[in-house]
């Protein structure tokens, strides 16, 4: 990979910029195979090879493919494999308007971003890909976090490995349907993690490190899914009680929510509905498992449920509102009532106060 993440600095991209040609000697291309079978299932909308490195895969994924590399060096020397646009980019902030991308293509590149990043990543990648869009994400199998190597010809490149059962619960966070997951064993080298997947009609997490408060939905309107953005329909009030809160300063903006104070976002269950009583008592409780594996691993300051029917569906049948008498993944749980139009027991000045609440929560964790 050679997409570099954030304003920091990346060591394993200054490697890819510096050694380009003598990367593009030594190594070639890796399952061709399953790029031109992943080409052969796209939509309207071109395919995206994700950190293209030389463009080894390209010639396999169609004459409508992109090049997209962090490094300069690795696109300089694309055309001598595929004649298509070349585009400088990281794989968290993709350069393409939403739904544009038939497909994604990714041989270990996002291996070299650190883990907590990966979910704020691929929520960009779901955002770019139309609906049922497939993708093809190869990763490194292990457990390891920002790995150097002693022996890596490239001296300095940083890995990162997953547990299969961690990597699937954050593609599924991230929107995607995993329709496949084969470990490919190496010798003397982690296995391949080989995903196939495909971007559903949902919303992705978005979350990451250090985070003041994670928000939970119940799940995703179709609505809000469509639009890409959770509680997005005119008549729900939680982006109005969170700025009236003082939890968030943009209105409808959860990537800023995320990176400028803090404010994570899933749902309890990924599916979208029109509305949340279409959804089951095994979904939501599925959906609590999900979300406590997620809050042990990122370890959010405090959990806030908007919405008790999930809660008391998966949870407790007699749960009110306000502090839960369990954590969630060792986190404290704040559940307040539903924010939907549709709740008119609720003011806007209570469902304020409840969020009010959760962040005086969070801050006192």
């Amino acid at each position: 990979m050679t997409g570099a993440s954030g304003a920091r600095t990346d060591p394993t991209l200054a490697v890819y910029e510096a050694r380009a040609a003598d990367w593009a000697r030594d190594r070639g291309a890796v399952h061709a195979e399953r790029a031109a079978v992943l080409a052969g299932g796209t939509g309207d909308g071109p395919v995206v090879d994700l950190g293209c490195g030389p463009g080894w895969h390209l010639p396999h994924l169609g004459p409508d493919a992109i090049a997209l590399d962090g490094a300069r060096a690795m696109l300089d020397l694309v055309p001598g494999h595929a004649p298509v646009p070349r585009v400088q980019a990281r794989l968290d902030a993709l350069p393409f308007r939403r739904g544009a991308l038939g497909g994604a293509w990714a041989s270990k590149s996002y291996v070299h971003l650190p883990r907590p990043e990966v979910p704020l990543a691929l929520a960009d990648l779901h955002r770019a890909l139309a609906v049922d869009a497939p993708v093809d994400l190869t990763l490194f199998g292990g457990d390891a976090e920002e790995h150097i190597h002693d022996d890596d010809p490239f001296a300095g490149r940083r890995f990162s490995f997953w547990p299969e059962a961690m990597l699937r619960g954050v593609l599924v966070g991230a929107g995607f349907a995993v329709e496949d997951l084969q470990v490919e064993p190496r010798p003397d080298h982690t296995p391949y993690l080989l995903c196939a997947l495909r971007r559903e009609r949902t919303l992705p997490d978005t979350v990451g490190p250090g985070m003041r408060l994670l928000v939970c939905g119940l799940n995703p309107s179709v609505y809000s899914a469509d639009v890409g953005m959770g509680f997005a329909r005119p008549g729900n009030r939680y982006w109005p009680a969170a700025l009236a809160a003082g939890l968030v300063s943009r209105d409808r903006d959860t990537r800023h929510a995320l990176v400028a104070h803090g404010i994570g976002m899933t749902d309890l269950v990924k599916r979208a509905t029109p509305r949340a009583d279409a959804l089951s008592a095994d979904e939501y409780r599925a959906g609590v498992g999900r979300v406590g594996r997620l809050v042990e691993w990122l370890r959010p300051r405090a959990v806030v449920m908007v919405g008790l029917a999930g809660w008391r569906a998966a949870v407790g049948r007699k749960a009110v509102a306000g502090l839960q008498p369990e954590p969630l993944g060792g986190r404290p749980v704040y559940v307040m009532p539903s924010t939907s139009g549709l709740n008119a027991s609720s003011r806007l000045d209570d469902l304020t106060e409840h969020l009010r609440r959760a962040a005086a929560l969070a801050d006192q964790a």
